[in-house]
């Protein structure tokens, strides 16, 4: 007797469809699973026994033998403990021939029998959906992230038992038992441009002052520019950060699926939640380890890093970060991936998000102000000394948040909301989607050499002043076209059509405020 359930796994953030073969004959009673199996998936046997039996269903004295296809794959997690139990069943009788042909099967199993949630589920039905598979049968608590796949039935279960009793069914009648779950994704995204972002306790109109770094924040939302803010305890830095995400421009529907597949596979995405709608905001902690930021560990999973993936990374107090942690973020940060190399596999990443880091000016936080910094000139220098120059020079825009004077703060006129930031930045956003329609790009921050050859044109009078600021700051190449991107968001956000004087200054601008910090640590590092 022989069963063939479909199933699914995750190797990184990739799916794959995994046969599970049951086999029952006579022989020594045993019961054995194969098919290079993790902890998990081998404690499986135990609890499908369990399970079983206290579904009423006693395992006959016969040698059953599960393998787990391709072999070749090796297999993590608890998803297969419901698979497993449905071939088991039909292998000895219990359910009806080709009851569960076209059904993809997931889900852990409790001792009582009960249906649970497990991790991976979107990614794995989007696999099957690729697969021309029509039905899904997942943990009720994973129906509604299923459910977002377009064309496909999904069967939501509690317990092993209405598990059964709907393959059991024929037709229409499994429909009466168990209404497939479905999820208009089209409603849930509609009027998400207008509405992200109201009704939250974060908002622009809550800071006062900081009119510079508030432009500077806009000019990285609306065109995903990479941020860092320095300024000295108090500034504001990390209020404004953590507000930034109420004036980026929302997912698409595209981009979320992305991103909910990515918190799906880490186990993140919300209760209840269909999709994850607003984009993510990831703010670890500075004593956080290497891999625990790129990703990684005995199963690899994403880290902090792919799960900002599309939203942003806030890495507060930066130089207090150890400098390889730091420097984990160069390749990321140039090729909007993760690479890691591990002994069961390759495993790639995406890491295309918006950096926005915040630093205090030296240890004490008051450098250059002589009546209240206490550093001496090598105490600010090794401080600094810990961001490294290739990170640096990956950063778009730098600004100085000065200290919040009095005034500002008694300022009866109410700041601009988050709201009234937000429709420039989606007006700018709508620009450049005509702009790179038909293409990868989504934002300016994503041109390469060749696309600011051809959106980025200056006249003969801004390129001169270009080349002067390249000699009298230092710039790199790479610094060079970043400033250039930089200017043709800030044009966009004006609606002009061509990059002037007046958007180059102003992009030149904010890569003077690192050199004022960081120029004569860089100078010595190259």
């Amino acid at each position: 007797m022989f069963s063939a359930i479909i199933s699914g796994a995750v190797h990184g953030l990739k799916s794959h469809l995994i046969q599970v073969e049951v086999d029952a004959s006579k022989g020594l009673p045993c019961f054995q699973m194969v098919g290079l199996l993790g902890s998990e998936v081998k404690e499986a046997r135990e609890r499908v026994k369990v399970a079983l039996k206290n579904a009423g269903i006693a395992l006959p004295a016969m040698c059953i033998n599960v393998n787990l296809s391709p072999a070749d794959l090796r297999k993590e997690g608890a998803l297969f403990d419901l698979p497993v139990a449905v071939g088991i069943m039909e292998v000895l009788g219990y359910l009806p021939e080709k009851s569960t042909e076209d059904i993809l099967i997931i889900g852990e199993l409790g001792l009582n029998g009960e249906v649970k949630p497990v991790k991976g589920v979107l990614p794995i039905v989007m696999e099957a959906g690729r697969a021309g598979i029509g039905c899904c049968i997942l943990p009720r608590d994973n129906a509604a992230e299923g459910a977002v796949v377009q064309n496909m039935e999904i069967i939501g279960v509690s317990t092993l038992q209405e598990t059964i009793r709907y393959l059991q069914m024929g037709g229409p009648d499994r429909h009466k038992f168990i209404a497939p779950c479905r999820v208009d994704v089209n409603a849930l995204f509609a009027g998400n441009d207008r509405m992200a972002g109201q009704g939250t306790e974060s908002d622009f109109a809550d800071v006062h002052g900081q009119e510079s770094v508030k432009r500077a924040a806009e000019i990285a939302a609306a065109g995903f520019h990479h941020l860092l803010m320095i300024g000295p305890p108090g500034s504001g830095k990390t209020m404004i950060a953590k507000r930034i995400p109420t004036i980026l421009p929302p997912l698409s529907i595209e981009e979320s699926m992305e991103v909910s597949a990515i918190y799906s596979i880490a186990g993140r995405l919300p209760k209840g939640e269909a999709l994850l709608r607003e984009r993510p905001f990831a703010a670890p902690h500075h004593i956080i380890t290497r891999q625990a930021l790129a990703g990684g560990g005995r199963v690899p999973s994403p880290g902090m890093i792919t799960l900002a993936h599309r939203g942003i990374l806030f890495m507060d107090k930066l130089p207090e970060w150890k400098r390889e942690t730091i420097d984990v973020l160069r390749q990321p940060l140039e090729e909007k991936k993760v690479q890691l190399a591990r002994s069961t596999g390759n495993y790639v990443y995406p890491a295309d998000f918006m950096l926005v880091g915040a630093m205090n000016p030296c240890p004490c936080g008051y450098y250059p102000d002589v009546h209240k910094c206490r550093c001496t000139p090598h105490e600010v220098r090794r401080y600094l000394e810990r961001i490294s120059g290739p990170v640096l020079d990956r950063i778009d825009i730098c600004v100085e948040a000065p200290a919040i004077k009095v005034t500002a703060l008694r300022e009866k006129t109410l700041p601009e909301s988050s709201v009234q930031i937000r429709e420039r930045v989606l007006l700018a956003r709508e620009i450049q989607k005509r702009r790179f329609a038909g293409t990868r790009l989504r934002f300016n921050a994503d041109m390469g050499v060749k696309e600011i050859r051809e959106y980025c044109k200056i006249t003969d009078q801004e390129e001169r002043l270009l080349e002067q600021a390249f000699t009298a700051l230092g710039l790199t190449a790479r610094s060079y076209h970043r400033i250039l991107k930089v200017a043709r968001t800030i044009a966009d956000l004006n609606a002009d059509t061509q990059i002037t004087e007046r958007h180059l200054t102003e992009a030149i601008c904010y890569r003077m405020t690192d050199r004022k910090y960081l120029g004569q640590k860089q100078d010595m590092i190259e």
